[in-house]
């Protein structure tokens, strides 16, 4: 149950400030490392600046959704869910100097595909890369090689509830306890589309799953001329005028921010890129390496000479539903 799981209690935080200082905390951290294991003069105008490193995530956050949309046979909504997730955690405390996300990308996939019992062998795995057998075989090597890593990095946490299943909790609630709403079903396809347009944003880490499915209906249901409000009020928080406000709130917020989101230009992110390589270079010519990185020399492979790291996605397909499941709504309960 998500409210009382390590979801609610160790990663979901109280607004965007918070996540920003962690990130920002991520990028000083490994400036200041360097600083300390490399004896000669350091040019920190070679490093990575937060700004950069945000651009990257962003870029490769949605390379993720891509490749998980392509992924063959088709991944089911929730693998894609947890595996966003596990993308933004990882870059909460480590920064994008330390671990390519290109690389990262494809454990995070690979160890969703395992928590959520999604049966494919590693040999399928790779096999969505556009890549010749070693290439495959390398990336494999690699993800096997980053998965205890990330395990490590996600503290073990590796339950993730996401918004499907509420969704679909919310449907049947609709078409049973609110007549006055006719036809819910017409407002599932607008609600999933909201719900992936959601996962490169930081609403997960934001708020429960059952309030984002929730902000996903009310969003899609006004874009159609469908109010919930009396639903939200008389049904959901049953006349109570705080609650109300409260889950009102929370709602709009949502809203704004999945809206409002954006894919970062192709100019950014090509800079940010260029910037990386010249940091990637820069570092080595220092000869610095961390510890835990000497035990995976893999990782080392920088952005310009890693043939696997290049990830090409399949021709885009739509991904399978996932399973009808009711489960109880807990959006009042989940009021942070």
């Amino acid at each position: 149950m998500f409210h009382s799981g390590t979801q609610r209690k160790h990663w979901t935080f109280q607004n965007a400030e918070e996540l920003e200082k962690l990130r920002t905390a991520a990028n000083d951290n490994y400036k200041a490392k360097i600083m300390k294991n490399v004896k000669t003069s350091v040019d920190e105008s070679q490093l990575l600046s937060r700004r950069d490193e945000q651009l990257l995530i962003q870029h490769y956050q949605r390379r993720l959704q891509e490749f998980c949309n392509s992924f063959k046979p088709s991944m089911p909504r929730s693998v894609q869910g947890i595996a966003c997730i596990y993308f933004k955690r990882f870059y909460l405390n480590n920064s994008v100097m330390d671990h390519n996300p290109r690389n990262m990308l494809l454990t995070c996939a690979y160890l969703a595909c395992k928590v959520d019992e999604f049966n494919v062998s590693a040999t399928q795995f790779v096999g969505n890369l556009k890549e010749d057998e070693s290439g495959r075989e390398r990336a494999l090597e690699l993800v096997l090689a980053s998965e205890l890593l990330l395990i490590q990095e996600l503290s073990f946490h590796l339950t993730v509830h996401t918004p499907y299943r509420p969704l679909e909790g919310l449907l049947i609630h609709l078409k049973t306890c609110c007549p006055s709403v006719e036809h819910p079903e017409s407002l599932r396809k607008g609600t999933e589309e909201f719900l992936q347009r959601a996962l490169s944003t930081d609403v997960g880490l934001l708020a429960s799953p059952s309030q984002i499915a929730l902000a996903a209906l009310c969003s899609v249901a006004s874009q159609a001329g469908v109010s919930l409000d009396s639903y939200i009020t008389e049904i959901l928080v049953q006349r109570d005028k705080d609650r109300s406000s409260q889950l009102m709130e929370t709602i709009q917020k949502l809203e704004v921010l999945v809206k409002a989101a954006e894919p970062p230009s192709v100019d950014d992110v090509n800079r940010a890129k260029q910037a990386f390589e010249g940091c990637t270079a820069y570092l080595r010519s220092l000869g610095f390496l961390l510890g835990r990185r000497k035990q995976n020399p893999e990782v080392e492979e920088g952005p310009t000479t890693s043939k696997m790291a290049k990830i090409q996605v399949l021709p885009s397909t739509l991904p399978a539903l996932c399973p009808v499941n009711l489960i109880g709504l807990q959006i009042l309960s989940e009021i942070k």
